[in-house]
């Protein structure tokens, strides 16, 4: 870890403003824009030690915005605690194989899943789900499988998960995106601080710049929340805003990715 710069922090804070808006908004966005802004933005120099960072920064946000939702009562949590533990198992083990893997190559497969997905949530299907849904021995064990799959990935790009998560707990269960996007948090902030944990053993977590990001996302949260119960009356706009922001950022990661590659 090195000396934080003044204006290194600022950026941080006001990075994590805008992911801790993001993730309280659509569940998702949290790594996908922690990555890259603390590589281009604050200037942490190693993918690895970013992912790390943001890691431990999304997951204790993702708490943060979860007592957000949990006070408007769209959390369902049968479904997220199921998601969540079956999660973590997966999340170890791909946070140890992402730590391996090349970081150009990384950053690359990050971008590939973020448009796959952005894809699958413009369906028209997408903007529907039971707003009552309860769990059942059915729901639980699709819960349990797409939980272990998403941990996975989750680790492995070293990502919150939520772009993952959201459409897996609406896959699993049926639920509406806004409950989805309030039951997600807890499986990033589950998942994050998994992958934290295994990336701070190895010394990847620049705790000081974390420090940072955590204050500005906490205030970010809170804008967030208030705008995510607003759209979630029209429906299919949770989608749209969903995909579109992972459109631009997975855009985002390829160019800076090949710009940089040596020629």
């Amino acid at each position: 870890m090195t000396a934080v710069t003044i204006s290194q922090a600022v950026i941080a804070a006001a990075s994590g403003s805008a992911v801790g808006f993001s993730l309280a908004l659509v569940g998702g966005g949290g790594s996908i824009l922690a990555v890259p802004a603390l590589l281009y933005l604050v200037g942490i120099g190693n993918t690895h030690l970013a992912i790390g960072t943001s890691a431990l920064a999304v997951a204790v946000n993702a708490f943060a915005n979860l007592l957000q939702h949990a006070r408007k009562q769209t959390v369902k949590w049968p479904c997220a605690t199921v998601f969540a533990v079956s999660g973590i198992i997966g999340a170890a083990a791909g946070s140890s194989l992402g730590k391996l893997v090349d970081s150009g190559h990384l950053l690359l497969l990050f971008a590939a899943v973020m448009v796959a997905v952005g894809i699958a949530m413009l369906r028209p299907k997408a903007a529907e789900g039971n707003p009552e849904v309860h769990i059942t021995p059915a729901i639980g064990l699709k819960l349990v499988l797409i939980g272990l799959v998403t941990g996975a990935v989750s680790g492995f790009f070293g990502i919150g998960g939520g772009f993952l998560i959201v459409p897996g707990l609406m896959l699993g269960s049926g639920m509406p995106m806004i409950n989805a996007i309030a039951s997600s948090l807890f499986s990033v902030g589950s998942f994050g601080l998994t992958t934290a944990a295994n990336y701070a053993w190895s010394g990847l977590i620049d705790w000081t710049i974390a420090g940072w990001f955590i204050a500005g996302g906490i205030l970010g949260g809170l804008g967030g929340t208030r705008l995510a119960l607003k759209a979630a009356r029209h429906k299919g706009l949770l989608n749209r805003i969903f995909a579109a922001l992972i459109f631009l950022v997975a855009g985002y990661i390829v160019w800076r990715t090949i710009t940089e590659m040596p020629s």
